[in-house]
């Protein structure tokens, strides 16, 4: 949202509300961004106080225009359905763990009461068009479809060329897969430890893991089981995430659930080939010659093969990362993303 709110071209005023209270992303912000930062607290399992809160609110506020984003925010839908506030634009990029393996149909019901009268249901995947026709009964003329772009010039990298990381001990001849990611359930980071874990002895590999959250102690705990401790480095939270993918040989993917994930364009930029399981777009994301590589989800196998496949050829490393980038830049750049955000605003 900081690049989109940057790359606006029009004359914008934004109140930005965190209903965690976190506003730490404020400082991507560009000096000419006109943004407030309000929390917001929604009380639990009290739905109507919850929407008298929205409505105080956004009275306060006075927009012309009222973005709600994900899950988190279908109260704040709800209520300004309800209470007919104002224009309304919804947006959706995912689902959490509870929605790993599908939707659920109590959710689905509660976004078609809320959604019903929006001016415009943004995501940024196929996948998630197709579940908003169908299970949410959004109209087509509702619906658009914005893909995630990505900064090329700042995540650049050079096919087949893998830069030192201070934090990761790795010889010319060690192969270093990786991954950025907040360690949630819903990332499953504990199916590329097995995967990773299955590799054959060579060539040798390293597993590198950027991010930090909840799960940090029990991944540690699962590498030590599956006798790869030695072998994986948990970096934690990281602000230079290009040198990173730089860093890295392979970018892997093991979600369990997932749409367009930024990471992946990330790693697409900085010339990286993925070995990824098939999930939300990620096969249409990626070059055509890197599709081979995305497996099933839950084929922890095909995804050692895909891992194996890949550490042990480097031509195929560098073609499939020169591909990768080029799609990146054809397909998903970060202006395209910003100049579709302009229209759809400006014009609301």
């Amino acid at each position: 949202m900081c690049d989109v709110i940057n790359g606006l071209t029009g004359s914008f005023r934004h109140t930005v509300v965190a209903l965690d209270g976190c506003f730490a992303a404020a400082e991507r912000l560009a000096s000419h961004a006109v943004v407030d930062l309000r929390p917001l607290t929604l009380p639990r399992y009290n739905l109507l106080r919850g929407m008298a809160s929205v409505r105080t609110l956004v009275r306060e506020a006075e927009p012309d225009l009222l973005l709600t984003y994900n899950w988190g925010a279908i109260e704040v839908a709800l209520a300004n359905r309800l209470f007919g506030v104002c224009d309304h634009i919804h947006f959706e990029s995912g689902f959490g763990v509870e929605e790993g393996n599908g939707q659920l149909w109590r959710r689905n019901l509660f976004r078609r009461v809320a959604l019903g009268r929006v001016r415009k249901l943004v995501v940024p995947s196929a996948t998630l068009m197709e579940i908003a026709a169908s299970a949410w009964s959004v109209p087509p003329s509702k619906l658009i479809r914005i893909p995630n772009g990505v900064d090329h010039l700042r995540y650049s990298g050079e096919a087949g060329v893998r830069r030192p990381l201070a934090a990761v001990g790795a010889g010319p001849e060690t192969v270093v897969i990786g991954t950025v990611a907040p360690l949630r359930p819903e990332k499953n980071l504990g199916r590329l430890l097995r995967a990773f874990a299955r590799l054959p002895g060579s060539p040798y590999c390293r597993l590198v893991i950027a991010g930090d959250g909840a799960e940090r102690e029990a991944l540690g705990r699962a590498a030590e089981r599956l006798g790869i401790a030695r072998r994986t480095t948990f970096l934690g939270h990281v602000e230079d995430v290009p040198a990173v993918l730089r860093g890295l040989d392979v970018f892997a993917l093991s979600s369990d659930t997932e749409q367009m994930p930024n990471s992946l364009l990330q790693a697409m930029a900085a010339a990286r080939p993925i070995a990824a399981v098939d999930v939300g777009d990620v096969r249409r994301i990626v070059a055509p010659e890197n599709r081979p590589l995305v497996v099933p989800r839950d084929d922890e196998e095909a995804l050692a093969g895909a891992l194996a496949a890949l550490a042990c050829d480097a031509r195929r490393r560098q073609a499939l990362g020169y591909r990768n980038q080029e799609r990146a830049k054809v397909a998903y750049s970060l202006d395209a993303m910003v100049v579709a955000y302009d229209a759809l605003l400006g014009a609301a």
